[in-house]
């Protein structure tokens, strides 16, 4: 269902949350915003030394890894505390980072926590929540992307151990990454979505090589070993060990699926964010930008890409926050089709709102002078990742067509010839009295 029956929607926050939310905002418009225009100056490790205070602060305040549970080191907030937190953060590209909760290890961990045996989450969940370690999530390969029945990469089992083989790419973070989670088919004659396992594997295992940080329209440049890059790898004869395994054999696609669902309504709400600062970007330049004898504000072209903007905006968070809510009291599987509305939504709103941003702006907003054209350019991959806007249509489709059967007769069931006849039966005494009367 898409719409709640007689339930009560209650996105609204206690006070004392309200305050982090406020203290959060602060934060990172005074602290983050400044390392976006020097952080291209900076190689890893200088960019590791200026968040680890950012990431001590975030700590002190309890907003670190708020997407986990207390015992394992986060806050245990729930979807729509997360997703309002998400909003803020979703400002710079560089605030995640800085609160523990950045893609990929934020999934990352969200897996080791559900499916790792203890001794996996102590070698590996721990740091990672510590900071200690950085992770990645390697799935997509260069033929299957948005079908992922499709992979090749194989797991065969060898005595005691798993031999991995195969070619990767859009691996986010592989450079950088401690550690792997590998997906490979252990089980080619199985059922479509039980062919794959997911495996952990150190980066450092023979046979892995980490070929290159594919330049993308986000990070045109060709760089290597720098957060936030996108690897393409090679698995040739990988072996690691029986209980690299994670969770059981063929469960792959449901662990990744518990992964996912959760990781789309922290991008959607991200979006909102960064919509917010093109927005705001947008409206500061109508206030002042003189052209054509009058400020771009008295335009009526201009105020409707405000007034639209806001519309979008406002539905796109609305519809974000629902999907948050049913998440947070009736479990991830209840509102797969609501988070897959807000994944090609919320994508759509956050080009739209930057496209009109940077033509308010004109050449100034194509130019690098302002943040607009890399947020442009990184809006560009929300209609890709985590599943293609075409996926997720179809997958809504899909769920709200079981709520329909064809007509009897094929003859619509609005149409109105065969409703009259129906009425006229219905109410024939009454229709006899009114033409005797006349």
């Amino acid at each position: 269902m898409l719409y709640g029956r007689g339930m009560a929607w209650d996105f609204s926050t206690d006070p004392e949350y309200d305050a982090k939310l406020d203290w959060a905002r602060e934060f990172v418009r005074t602290e983050i915003w400044p390392l976006e225009t020097v952080a291209d100056e900076m190689d890893q490790a200088a960019l590791d030394r200026a968040y680890a205070p950012l990431q001590e602060e975030v700590r002190r305040q309890g907003l670190w890894a708020c997407h986990l549970d207390p015992e394992l080191g986060g806050q245990g907030f729930g979807q729509v505390k997360l997703g309002l937190l998400h909003e803020i953060l979703g400002t710079s590209v560089y605030a995640p980072a800085a609160f523990g909760c950045a893609a990929p290890d934020s999934g990352n961990s969200e897996i080791l926590a559900m499916a790792g045996t203890s001794e996996q989450k102590q070698r590996w969940l721990e740091p990672l929540l510590a900071g200690e370690v950085r992770s990645c999530f390697s799935m997509t390969e260069p033929n299957a992307g948005a079908d992922p029945t499709l992979l090749r990469t194989r797991a065969v089992r060898d005595g005691d151990e798993w031999v991995i083989d195969g070619h990767k790419w859009f691996s986010s973070n592989a450079s950088v990454a401690d550690f792997l989670i590998v997906m490979a088919v252990t089980d080619p004659d199985a059922r479509p979505h039980q062919r794959a396992s997911m495996f952990i594997v150190p980066v450092d295992t023979p046979g892995v090589t980490i070929v290159r940080d594919v330049p993308t329209m986000g990070h045109p440049q060709e760089t290597f070993g720098r957060y936030g890059g996108h690897a393409e790898i090679r698995y040739e004869g990988v072996r690691v060990p029986a209980d690299a395994l994670l969770g059981d054999a063929g469960a792959g696609f449901l662990i990744a699926q518990h992964r996912l669902v959760p990781g789309r309504i922290h991008h959607a709400m991200r979006w909102l964010g960064q919509a917010r600062r093109a927005y705001d970007m947008l409206c500061e330049r109508a206030t002042y930008r003189y052209a054509f004898g009058s400020v771009l504000a008295d335009k009526q072209s201009v105020q409707n890409w405000i007034a639209d903007s806001a519309a979008e905006m406002q539905a796109a968070r609305l519809m974000t926050l629902h999907a948050a809510w049913k998440m947070d009291t009736q479990g991830s599987s209840a509102a797969r089709t609501d988070v897959a509305l807000v994944k090609f939504y919320g994508a759509k709103i956050l080009h739209d709102v930057i496209d009109r941003a940077i033509q308010i702006h004109g050449s100034l907003g194509y130019s690098s002078d302002l943040p607009l054209e890399e947020m442009y350019r990184h809006a560009r991959a929300a209609r890709i990742y985590d599943g293609p806007d075409e996926v997720h249509r179809q997958s809504v489709a899909r769920q709200v067509l079981r709520g329909y059967e064809p007509p009897a007769d094929e003859v619509p069931t609005e149409h109105v010839p065969t409703r009259r006849a129906a009425a006229r039966e219905r109410f024939a005494e009454l229709l006899t009295t009114v033409t005797a009367d006349d």
